[in-house]
């Protein structure tokens, strides 16, 4: 079966769920049956049983008589009668009914008891008998009508009760029967359908997981079979795709750690004699000449950042390194951060505002090195865009556990495509906030993967006041006191520090 179609598999669980409903209900029904025939005559009547008791009934009414027509003989009449199943009428030739066990009214006068005396005709649901009762001299006195009905019916109470329960159990089998077939059934199906389905959903969840060191252990001629062997296909494929492209990674990581390299000694020297010739009065030099030599270490000072990005870029993706926490104060070691560019942005004529919440001055541990990196980077990317007059605000919260970042200045707000990009290698960005300095594209693409590092993240947005923001987080431990009487004595220094 596991290797038909799904579609097979489907019909065949629906003739399978019929089938077995049926033939269950058959045994259900023969099983009732017997039942009924070891029940018959002892806790249950079968259908025709008050119909044959009337024969006996019609002997005791002609050997009593005309005697009947007396009420006294009532209690006699009864003793032949089963009160339970036959209802009774004693008539006088007239056709005045005299007494009996039932009000219903079989017969209308005379004329109609007459013509039905000796006939057994149905009425109200019933077969009522007409038996005449004879005089001595063998003359019409009166009769007595019998009525009966054909059905099953119960000897006693417990008769009673197995009739209720074989009516219930024979109604309901088909049903019962029906659903049962179905759970079992179905069950199965899905059992069927689920598994490869289930190890397509771990094989995903691995994929997911970048393990492609696995197999998908299924084999079925049909749909899912199919499935599966498409998808082990299209691990393959990319798992020999995702190797070389890994190859192609590692090979560009080394050339680019080779090419900074070999470029750092060579920009080294041109930016050394450019300084050395420009800083010796004794070169003699043309205003032309002094120029180009600005020039000259100018993008010999770029391209040895570039360079020192690139290196570090390369460190940071082959997983070389590792964050090194140390205690810190977030308080001075932020404001000690800012008075570094506190000249530049003076002469740039830019205002850098700061707003440090929380607890600032409660030591914490994180990697200081790698949080300078970050804010060196976005600071100097926001110096390089707000305009002179504008302003730089930087707002840090203290919380537990992280500690909350957002620059953001008064130059051109970030574009939609620039929000979207930002964070790339090598994206410059708009042209409303690209082209200025001649950088790489590569500050913001450090930042994101430090701030990572770093057990946070990174973004950017423009402020409802059209502030352009960069927004980064990091996590941070708390520094535990030391017990006893040097934990005492470090935290007088600390407090006189």
């Amino acid at each position: 079966m596991k290797d038909k179609s799904l579609k097979s598999q489907v019909r065949l669980t629906i003739v399978l769920i019929v089938a077995s409903s049926l033939l269950a209900t058959v045994a259900t029904y023969a099983a009732g049956l017997a039942l009924f025939g070891f029940l018959l005559y002892k806790d249950i009547y079968p259908a025709n049983y008050y119909e044959a008791r009337i024969p006996d009934i019609e002997a005791h009414i002609r050997e009593q008589g005309e005697a009947l027509l007396d009420a006294g003989a009532r209690e006699r009449l009864e003793r032949a009668i089963p009160p339970e199943g036959i209802d009774y009428q004693v008539f006088d030739a007239a056709g005045n009914r005299l007494y009996g066990s039932s009000e219903a009214a079989y017969v209308e006068g005379a004329e109609a008891l007459i013509a039905r005396l000796n006939t057994t005709f149905p009425s109200g649901g019933k077969f009522v008998k007409a038996v005449p009762v004879l005089s001595g001299q063998g003359g019409l006195s009166g009769a007595v009508l019998l009525a009966y009905e054909l059905k099953v019916s119960p000897a006693g109470g417990g008769g009673r009760l197995w009739i209720a329960v074989l009516a219930a159990g024979l109604a309901a089998a088909p049903f019962v029967y029906f659903v049962l077939a179905i759970l079992f059934f179905t069950k199965r199906f899905a059992a069927r359908v689920n598994r490869p389905l289930q190890m397509l959903m771990e094989a995903a969840g691995q994929i997911k997981r970048k393990n492609l060191d696995f197999e998908l252990d299924y084999r079925a001629d049909n749909e899912l079979g199919r499935l599966s062997a498409a998808f082990s296909e299209m691990k393959e494929e990319l798992k020999r795709s995702l190797s070389a492209q890994w190859r192609m990674e590692e090979e560009r990581r080394s050339m680019t750690e080779a090419l900074a390299h070999d470029l750092k000694t060579p920009l080294s020297l041109i930016l050394g004699y450019a300084e050395a010739l420009l800083d010796d009065p004794a070169t003699a030099r043309t205003a032309k000449a002094a120029r180009y030599l600005a020039i000259i270490r100018e993008n010999a000072r770029k391209s040895s950042v570039l360079v020192r990005q690139m290196q570090y870029i390369s460190e940071l993706e082959s997983d070389g390194l590792e964050a090194r926490p140390v205690e810190v104060r977030i308080g001075p070691f932020l404001r000690g951060k800012l008075a570094h560019y506190e000249l530049e942005a003076e002469q740039r004529r830019i205002r850098i505002e700061a707003d440090i919440r929380g607890d600032a001055d409660a030591p914490v541990r994180f990697d200081a090195e790698m949080a300078e990196r970050i804010l060196d980077n976005v600071i100097t990317n926001s110096l390089e865009h707000t305009p002179p007059g504008g302003r730089i605000r930087i707002d840090a919260e203290v919380q537990p556990g992280r500690v909350s970042y957002a620059i953001c200045n008064t130059g051109p707000p970030f574009s939609k495509k620039d929000l979207e990009h930002l964070f790339r290698k090598f994206y410059r960005g708009e042209e409303a906030r690209g082209g200025k300095g001649g950088h790489a594209g590569l500050g913001l693409y450090i930042v994101r993967r430090l701030a990572e590092r770093m057990g946070g993240s990174a973004r950017a947005y423009n402020a409802e006041s059209g502030e352009a923001c960069v927004a980064f987080h990091h996590a941070v431990e708390p520094v535990r006191a030391p017990s006893g009487e040097n934990g005492a004595q470090a935290s007088v220094n600390a407090a006189k520090d």
